[in-house]
């Protein structure tokens, strides 16, 4: 019996950066008898996994494409299959319901908001490594999840503007975000401070903050949240290079809602303004280093957190696309 299942393929939206094509794609080997999802993540996890890691440090991101994943619990049994550990959602700015087991709704903010690129969770100190993204119904136009290296846009930020990212790593960031009792359906940050927090209880919510180092000041109807100063920048020791490792263009393009300004969102470690004419070069170089890939229904994007960051863009309904997070 063939035990060869996944192999790489090409396909148009791919680029080839540093000799290498981001992101990998890989897809079913042809067989005339295609795998079933217990065959398939049984070859995955006794034979690929250590060939599938390689290649994600090398390129950053994989696409899988072709495995027979048609549901929230299917993709739920391939996350299991890595044994990577999980993370929990705690501090993270989207809203999202557990679906199942490991298994989240991605950013569920309205569809026709674009999400703006990050690293996931880069506002607070403990953030997933791995991402995993599914397809279980694709959009009927638009919605892609576009991806970009972070090192590329380190390197040209840099390049471009010297004295910005010297004082961008010396200072870091501050990111404030004004959030609601319960979660805002209608914003990309709706998420409120009782699931942010996972408990109704205030001072609960103090104690899971304070360990997040994020301050929490009480309002009349929300709370304000204040976290950093943090890196902007970090330094990826097992690549060996310096990452874009921040939400910036994220909280000051689209951390806007009833309750919070996006200029406001985020500020120099000192609080100092940021420039907006920086930040914006910066949204528009991300978006011209980026590769995005439509979706197909049953495709898994499995993302570095260390060298990706991602977004995503408006879309038509239906989609759904769902996540999980790993530590």
């Amino acid at each position: 019996m063939s035990t060869t299942l996944l192999v790489q393929t090409q396909i148009p939206q791919q680029r080839t950066i540093n000799g290498l094509l981001f992101p990998s794609v890989l897809s079913i080997s042809s067989s005339p008898n295609p795998p079933d999802l217990s065959r398939a993540l049984h070859e995955i996890q006794s034979q690929q996994k250590p060939w599938l890691e390689s290649l994600l440090h090398s390129s950053g991101a994989l696409l899988l494409r072709g495995l027979p994943l048609s549901t929230a619990h299917d993709f739920n049994r391939l996350v299991e299959a890595f044994h990577y550990q999980e993370l929990p959602y705690v501090g993270g700015a989207a809203p999202r319901t557990n679906v199942v087991g490991r298994v989240f709704t991605a950013n569920e903010s309205p569809p026709d908001q674009k999400i703006p690129f990050h690293h996931e969770m880069a506002q607070v100190p403990e953030f997933p490594s791995k991402l995993f993204f599914f397809c279980e119904e694709e959009p009927r136009s638009g919605g892609e999840t576009p991806i970009v290296l972070s090192h590329v846009i380190y390197d040209k930020m840099k390049e471009k503007f010297p004295e910005f990212v010297e004082e961008l790593e010396a200072e870091g960031l501050v990111y404030t975000r004004v959030l609601g009792a319960s979660d805002d359906p209608t914003s990309a940050i709706g998420r409120g401070w009782q699931s942010t927090f996972m408990t109704k209880d205030k001072s609960i919510a103090e104690e899971r903050a304070a360990r997040l180092g994020t301050k929490l000041e009480w309002m009349e109807d929300g709370v304000k949240t204040v976290m950093g100063p943090i890196p902007a920048v970090k330094y990826d020791k097992t690549r060996g290079r310096k990452i874009w490792f921040n939400s910036m263009v994220a909280a000051y393009t689209g951390w806007k809602d009833a309750r919070n300004d996006p200029v406001k969102a985020v500020t120099f470690g000192n609080g100092k303004p940021l420039p907006g004419d920086i930040v914006l070069e910066c949204s528009r170089l991300l978006e011209e280093e980026s590769v995005a890939v439509p979706w197909k229904k049953g495709d898994v994007l499995l993302v570095d957190n260390w060298a990706v960051l991602h977004s995503r863009r408006p879309f038509e309904p239906p989609r759904r696309i769902l996540a999980s997070l790993c530590k």
